[in-house]
């Protein structure tokens, strides 16, 4: 990984001296992405600025890199893994693996991606043709933003550094980013359009070779690789897909394990990273794992997994710990969004990054990390969830169903019709027909908006949150070849292979325990333990008087777009009830506004403000959900001892119906939880609660042991039913 940018006259003129400015002040923006080296250039027309990460080649692959005679001069960010084959009868400088991209293009052209493996963000000079070219990888892991005018082009592998330029807006897009679909994660299946999120910055598309002549700045784009249609592939029976699948995800994980620095992996636990780890052991030396351990991911069984896949593979594992006392500052906060650029920053983006920090203090050496990301989109990771507890018939449903929606918000007046009816009396395709557009196949533009979304989403974030301590991150199931081969699955195929990813479960069932290989879906922060998560954005966003939201209501044009009394009511709300999702939603237009203040005042360099906040680990304990020990040592609930006096939270009420069958616990008004006769213990303990009586006395009135209601209280205290009297119980 390394950080690019740039500037480049488009009008005919050549670079005055002033840009030498400009083009320093980009190269220490993007500094965190490389801190190995360390060039500026300027010549005619273009200004070049390149931070440099050296996982290939560290002595001898600096850049820019220039043809044999001259003519081509390119700075790329990202690895080309088929470097060696394409290397034939080319006259290499380097043992640089990008080197043999100025081959590809002095022998094919704009047409020299079509052939490289990889991800990449390439910037190439033609000197002779005059000529500026601006290309990425297939998804878009590699970024690389400009904004342009008639006279000038300014480009760079992160949005802050084209702030540079006074002549760069510094805008939030509030537009373009409320509608957005990854912003209000609507129930609907619409196309997805990328967005920077600020005003007049523009991305280079994925797949995508952007040609600007110099001298007239006539712009031509040229895609070199679209996204398969689905069912489109080669005839194989499911065991030929599934072994050919395995073959090239090791091909892939073999790729991307190729270094000449040390790599690590992060690993939840789930069938996806444990399958990078399991295909990963040998060809990197010294691979460390890291893994989150939070009482989220403690509670869903992440962390004790993770242990177990590690443990089984023979690789160092890294639980790092996140207590309850572990709240971002406002100012880490804003680095960290700052870092990203993107209001979707929230606490995934927080524990990844976080996790990159540590492994770099741990491990000073190593440079890469291998992640298991983006292999629902494509696998099948969602049709479970979309499938409402059917089949794979269901999950196809469901697509349906969210294509109508999204359809009907084009002509809301056609709503009623399906949601005031329980059986729905009009075809769904009538709502396309007087729209005067044509019904397109759900499975596959469920497929194109996960391309999309990968785009927007998983290789922005990954991205960054790595590169701000200076790693890269690696993506084996982002193989354009894996992904033409599960898209290209037959429709017939589909429900015994991509159902609950089993083409994927197969393909590496003789390299992991059956509990790994069989282990459902579990969100990384979700689920068991999801209040956790939920109450850590809380407290971060009501501390200091509720900073951040003070800052986010002032900044640039949010009292054009957010309502202040309504998101101080909202944070009144969330605070005396943390649990609540609606934390997560608020976050995101509490992000916009603080970009927005930060974009009219731009932030010193994130490589001038490290961190000083230290992270630990924990090892020799048991992980397993039910460990009362991991949860103590996390401080999500108080060690309720024998002696311990219990009572009933403030706004929680156990109540009994009149012939004493039908027990409930009440929390703000609403059934919590209903108690049934099973556990007569559990009753008995519960009725005995009285704010006097020790644990010890209300085992001894249960007649039962602490091991009959150990979960139970646990439970109870977690979601603030109970708690320890004279205790305060946090998290």
């Amino acid at each position: 990984m390394c950080g690019l940018g740039g500037l480049a006259r488009v009008d005919g003129c050549p670079l005055t001296d002033a840009a030498d400015a400009v083009l320093s002040t980009i190269a220490t923006t993007i500094g965190h992405r490389g801190p190995d080296d360390r060039e500026v250039t300027r010549e005619g027309p273009v200004g070049l600025a390149f931070t440099r990460l050296s996982l290939i080649d560290p002595e001898g692959g600096a850049q820019p890199l220039v043809s044999p005679d001259g003519s081509l001069v390119l700075i790329a960010n990202g690895e080309v893994y088929n470097h060696r084959q394409l290397a034939a009868g080319q006259e290499l400088l380097t043992g640089s693996d990008c080197e043999v991209l100025l081959g590809q293009y002095a022998r094919h052209g704009i047409r020299f991606l079509e052939n490289v493996h990889g991800m990449f963000a390439v910037v190439l000079w033609d000197r002779r043709a005059n000529k500026l070219i601006l290309a990425r990888d297939r998804f878009g892991i590699k970024p690389l933003y400009y904004h342009r005018t008639a006279e000038r082009i300014i480009f760079s592998s992160e949005i802050k550094a084209l702030f540079a330029d006074p002549g760069t807006p510094r805008k939030v897009d509030w537009g373009r980013a409320l509608v957005h679909p990854m912003m209000s994660s609507a129930p609907v299946l619409v196309p997805m359009e990328q967005t920077t999120w600020f005003q007049e910055i523009h991305s280079v598309p994925a797949a995508t070779v952007m040609e600007i002549d110099l001298g007239t700045g006539a712009t031509t784009e040229r895609r070199y690789w679209d996204f398969p249609t689905a069912g489109e592939g080669e005839g194989m029976s499911d065991r030929e897909l599934t072994e050919r699948y395995g073959a090239l995800l090791a091909e892939s994980v073999a790729d991307c394990a190729t270094a000449d620095a040390e790599l690590g992996l992060f690993l939840s636990g789930g069938i996806d990273s444990s399958a990078v780890a399991a295909l990963a052991v040998g060809r990197s030396t010294s691979l460390h794992t890291f893994t989150a351990l939070s009482g989220s991911t403690h509670l869903n069984g992440d962390a004790a997994n993770a242990r177990r896949v590690a443990d089984h593979l023979g690789l160092p594992n890294h639980q790092v710990v996140f207590d309850a006392a572990r709240v971002p500052s406002v100012d880490e906060w804003k680095r960290l969004l700052w870092l990203l650029e993107t209001p979707l920053c929230g606490v995934e983006q927080f524990y990844k990054h976080e996790l990159h920090r540590y492994a770099r203090t741990e491990r000073p050496e190593l440079r890469g990390m291998l992640l298991g990301a983006a292999s629902d989109e494509f696998n099948g990771g969602y049709s479970v969830d979309y499938g409402l507890g059917g089949d794979w018939h269901s999950f196809e449903g469901s697509l349906a169903t969210m294509m109508r929606n999204g359809a009907i918000y084009q002509r809301p007046e056609l709503a009623p019709w399906w949601s005031q009816l329980a059986e729905p009396i009009l075809r769904d395709d009538v709502v396309f027909r007087l729209g005067a557009t044509t019904p397109p196949d759900p499975y596959q533009a469920f497929l194109e908006r996960e391309y999309a979304k990968i785009q927007q989403y998983n290789c922005w974030h990954e991205d960054r949150t790595a590169a701000g301590s200076g790693i890269e991150a690696r993506v084996p199931f982002l193989d354009h070849r894996l992904v033409e081969l599960v898209v290209g699955v037959p429709a017939a195929q589909r429900s015994r292979l991509l159902w609950d990813k089993r083409i994927l479960r197969d393909a590496t069932r003789h390299l992991l325990p059956a509990s790994i290989v069989n282990r459902p879906k579990v969100p990384f922060y979700y689920g068991a333990g999801e209040q956790h998560t939920y109450r850590m954005l809380a407290r971060m966003l009501s501390q200091d008087g509720g900073a951040l939201v003070e800052e986010a209501l002032a900044g640039g044009d949010a009292a054009d777009h957010l309502d202040a009394a309504g998101v101080r009511q909202l944070m009144h709300r969330i605070t005396e009830r943390p649990e609540s999702q609606d934390v997560e939603l608020a976050l995101q237009a509490i992000n916009l506004g603080l970009l927005a203040s930060m974009a009219a005042e731009v932030p010193a360099p994130i490589v001038t403000r490290p961190l000083d906040i230290k992270l630990s680990a924990i090892d020799g304990v048991d992980l397993s959900p039910e460990s009362g020990h991991v949860a103590e040592h996390l401080g999500y609930r108080p060690v309720v001892h024998d002696k311990a006096v219990l009572e009933f939270g403030p706004e929680a009420l156990l109540l009994r119906s009149m012939d004493d069958e039908d027990w409930f616990l009440i929390l703000n008004g609403e059934i919590e939880y209903v108690i049934d006769t099973e556990s007569p213990v559990w009753r008995r303990f519960l009725a005995g609660v009285d704010g006097v009586r020790s644990v010890e006395d209300l085992l001894d009135l249960a007649g039962g042991s602490w091991t009959d209601v150990e979960s139970f209280v646990y439970e109870a205290v977690e979601h603030r039913i109970l708690r320890v009297a004279g205790a305060t119980v946090d998290g």
